[in-house]
């Protein structure tokens, strides 16, 4: 057994973890909850159990995302370092995760540091562990952050260039607005001169789509309603997990799947002593997950602050990943 090694984890208000349920969770839960159409925010999916959960579905048989992903990072990594030339670089991943793709971008550039940013303390100091056995050179910040809103870098990787790092199409469960407000926010983390490389989910046939969302063996339904497991544990929550369904669907005129928790009949619960009711068929919108093309992906990136420079994709056409370089503040508002 490989002994572990010791990697402080920050978060944005100093060192250690957060005790309890966050506030920003708690608060989102129940405003959503108290709207129309029910919706909470898909960053909170990920908890410990969450992110195991998606480690899963990233290998399932029908979530082609990954491993399309993987495949264009093996096959143009050597030219995306070319491309990023001889700087020694600093690079920051939002939301990392199990950080299993990073190593195709270490690996082809020259990085002085490596600073993941995720939700997810714990499973962050995991990957973090198992990072570091392999790059033991290789300075590791991780930090505990919300990576939507803009988040001080370690004053360590002050000399260096910045990549950023944003594979797995994350950009796509966000709505057009926000995603461009986020990639405004990543601008203003990197700064000037920046670089960000970023993965798109390609629109596709909708059973592919589907079927991506809603596996036969269940994983997916599972991380969908640990959403409401979660809430029970941290928020004192009564949500009768029984009479939940998971449900994912095409909506077209948005170019994007949608995950729902449906109602399968009646149901009352609580949520920190809030009275919520469900009838019937009703549903929380979990998530999204907009589909782009090329042009409405290099659109959506000038919205934000970013010049596409390059794009790459597999052979089908079903993912594609963008190197993108900031604008001078002179174009950000």
């Amino acid at each position: 057994m490989s002994e572990l090694i010791d990697i402080p984890l920050e978060t944005e208000t100093g060192r250690g973890q957060r005790s309890g349920a966050s506030p920003a969770f708690r608060a989102d839960v129940l405003e959503g909850l108290a709207q129309a159409q029910k919706v909470i925010p898909a960053r909170w999916f990920y908890d410990h159990r969450g992110s195991e959960l998606f480690e899963e579905i990233t290998r399932l048989p029908e979530y082609y995302p990954t491993r399309t992903e993987t495949g264009i990072l093996m096959a143009h990594a050597t030219r995306i370092g070319r491309m990023l030339g001889s700087t020694h670089y600093a690079v920051v991943e939002f939301g990392a995760g199990s950080a299993t793709k990073t190593p195709l971008l270490l690996d082809a550039i020259w990085a002085d540091a490596y600073v993941p940013i995720d939700i997810s303390g714990e499973f962050l100091r995991e990957s973090c562990e198992v990072l570091a056995q392999r790059y033991p050179d290789l300075a590791i910040h991780p930090l505990e952050a919300d990576f939507t809103c803009p988040v001080r870098l370690p004053r360590e990787t002050a000399g260096a260039g910045r990549l950023g790092f944003f594979p797995g199409s994350t950009i796509g469960n966000l709505e057009p607005y926000d995603a461009t407000e986020l990639l405004r926010s990543m601008r203003e983390t990197l700064g000037t001169g920046s670089y960000l490389l970023i993965g798109f989910d390609r629109i596709k046939a909708e059973r592919e789509l589907v079927e991506a969302y809603d596996d036969a063996s269940g994983v997916t339904a599972a991380f969908n309603l640990n959403l409401a497991t979660r809430i029970n544990r941290e928020l004192e929550g009564t949500i009768p997990l029984e009479d939940l369904r998971h449900l994912a669907r095409w909506n077209a005129q948005r170019s994007r799947i949608e995950m729902h928790l449906e109602a399968t009949r009646d149901i009352a619960f609580e949520v920190c002593g809030r009275s919520v009711e469900m009838a019937r068929g009703e549903t929380i919108h979990t998530e999204n997950s907009h589909k782009y093309d090329p042009r409405s992906a290099a659109t959506l990136l000038l919205a934000g602050g970013w010049e596409t420079l390059e794009h790459f994709s597999d052979p089908e056409g079903r993912f594609m990943v963008i190197l993108a370089r900031a604008q001078g503040d002179e174009l950000v508002p």
